[in-house]
């Protein structure tokens, strides 16, 4: 069987090396100093530079390319002139100033939130909230401040321990004698209840008495 001899490069395809040429000389004619009739405005903190010179009229791609190169070229000048540079472990850092550029909202102003009915009585009546205390309540027993409701709460407490004593008088229906962490359990389940049953009455004579 015959050897066959391929080209590697193909005679359309420019090889790395003259690609790298041809980028490298391009890189020179553009200089790395920019002036303009009408000097550049920054605001380094945005990484934005403003550019207030008219492009030519019937201006190509080509304009605009080099416009916006020249742009780019000032900025990077301005941000090494101006910003410190300083070393970090992870390499060189530019500390950049802070921005002086207003930019505009995404979305508009919150509306003011309308009074509830209780605030509505309070600011007639003249009364002032109580500043809370958060769900923080100190136990002299664990020497420690715990949470007043929630995982591990205070409004918990006996529901968990692992020895109660027992009331042989209070039998359930099982037979069982009483236990006190069940009682305790059910008790406060119940006042949780009463409590929404009271939330849900409150909302509606504030309902009824905005009509």
């Amino acid at each position: 069987m015959a050897d066959v001899e391929m080209d590697t490069a193909p005679e359309n395809i420019a090889s790395p090396d003259t690609a790298m040429s041809a980028l490298s000389k391009d890189m020179k004619k553009a200089s790395i100093n920019v002036a303009k009739p009408i000097p550049y405005t920054f605001d380094l903190g945005h990484l934005a530079v403003f550019d207030s010179n008219p492009l030519p009229a019937n201006s190509k791609n080509s304009d605009i390319d080099a416009a916006a190169r020249d742009c780019a070229q000032a900025l990077l000048n301005q941000i090494l002139t101006v910003c410190p540079i300083v070393a970090s472990p992870t390499g060189v850092d530019v500390q950049l100033p802070t921005p002086n550029t207003a930019l505009p909202r995404e979305k508009p102003i919150p509306a003011a939130r309308e009074p509830t009915t209780w605030e509505k009585f309070a600011a007639k009546k003249g009364i002032k909230a109580k500043k809370r205390e958060g769900n923080k309540v100190y136990d002299e027993e664990k020497g420690e401040w715990v949470a007043k409701w929630g995982y591990g709460g205070k409004n918990k407490a006996g529901e968990d321990d692992w020895l109660v004593e027992v009331d042989e008088k209070k039998e359930g229906a099982t037979g069982e004698a009483g236990d006190v962490r069940r009682e305790k359990r059910a008790e406060r389940k119940e006042r949780v209840k009463r409590q929404e049953r009271k939330e849900r009455a409150n909302e509606k004579r504030g309902v009824k008495g905005g009509k």
